[in-house]
């Protein structure tokens, strides 16, 4: 076991990619390649008894459904995957959620995170919209970068994921369920996707993205809700969930390592947001756009791959200070919103 910020780590190495590993009574955790930057994704085997359920499971492709093949046939000796409950509506949790109901599993997600994924599946762009350009441009895109996304094809949702056949179960906040010998009670989560699921039982948490040990989920604001405040529900769902978490519980998250010492984690996820968002006010005592607002909120040097996720979660903390009343909010003449402390 391993220790850090006063965070323990009882499996202090992952499975390999593809691989797995059991970390609790029934509760088989896989980690699955995921092709970017952040490059995997936890997923988790319950086992029912007659039949599996499964928490979440990667992108859809060849190689990863060769993957589920391989363990699926590894550890569930013959018994079926019956339910299949996606966190939320991201494409490296959803994507293979098809996959599973056209071998007969019955799919849960929360309401929102089902019409979020079949609306995304279905919106298929060979060329990012109008509305889209002009987000960007309002968030102070690098003039090069905006320019390379007039012309190119957007990673669109359908290229990871596998078609939905039309029906599911709906998860809400307080629903009881049972997996893998254990009572769970789902609670939901806000910020990072709306109506987050996570599933709460006396020793364990699966948490999806929504609690992550050594990284913040990512806060955006995106071009289908440009005057958002996910934050604001990112730190109100903190406070929530607080509440619930006591040191024994195990959290299984969706990326990174299993961990114990959960009410300490959860306040520390508030803070951080927090303290960023202090150095933010001081930086934007000079008018800046979001773009130009790095430096303090990652404190480190954001290269190609890391930019369009430190965009929007830039504009994310910006409109934060913005709908708090805290900076003011002005055009400039090429259409980018120009934040300054107010005082």
């Amino acid at each position: 076991m391993s220790e850090a910020g006063g965070l323990r780590y009882p499996f202090p190495e992952p499975p390999e990619k593809g691989a797995w590993q059991e970390v609790a009574d029934g509760v088989i955790w896989l980690r699955l390649p995921l092709p970017m930057k952040l490059d995997h994704v936890n997923v988790y085997l319950l086992d029912d008894g007659d039949s599996w359920s499964v928490i979440d499971t990667g992108l859809h492709s060849k190689k990863m459904v060769g993957l589920w093949e391989h363990a699926l046939g590894k550890v569930c000796g013959g018994r079926p995957v019956a339910h299949v409950f996606v966190t939320h509506h991201h494409l490296d949790h959803v994507g293979c959620a098809g996959w599973f109901q056209a071998r007969g599993a019955a799919l849960h997600m929360t309401r929102t995170a089902w019409l979020m994924a079949r609306m995304l599946k279905l919106d298929v762009q060979e060329r990012y919209t109008p509305e889209a350009i002009a987000f960007y441009q309002s968030a102070g895109m690098d003039p090069d970068m905006l320019e390379m996304r007039r012309h190119e094809r957007p990673f669109n949702t359908s290229d990871g994921v596998h078609e939905m056949p039309l029906g599911f179960t709906r998860l809400s906040e307080g629903d009881t369920l049972h997996m893998a010998g254990r009572d769970w009670t789902v609670r939901l989560g806000g910020g990072h996707a709306p109506d987050h699921a996570t599933f709460w039982s006396d020793d364990l948490v699966l948490a999806g993205d929504q609690i992550l040990s050594t990284i913040s989920p990512n806060i955006g604001v995106y071009p289908t809700e440009p005057e958002a405040d996910p934050l604001a529900d990112w730190i109100a769902s903190c406070q929530r969930l607080a509440a619930f978490a006591q040191g024994q519980h195990l959290v299984l998250p969706g990326h990174k390592l299993p961990f114990t010492g959960l009410p300490k984690r959860m306040q520390m996820l508030e803070d951080n947001h927090h303290t960023a968002l202090d150095r933010l006010r001081d930086h934007l005592r000079t008018p800046k756009t979001a773009g130009e607002c790095f430096a303090p909120l990652f404190k480190r040097t954001i290269g190609p791959a890391e930019y369009g996720l430190a965009l929007v979660e830039s504009v994310a903390h910006c409109s934060h200070l913005w709908h708090l009343g805290d900076v003011s909010r002005t055009r400039r003449d090429d259409g980018a919103w120009l934040y300054q402390t107010k005082g």
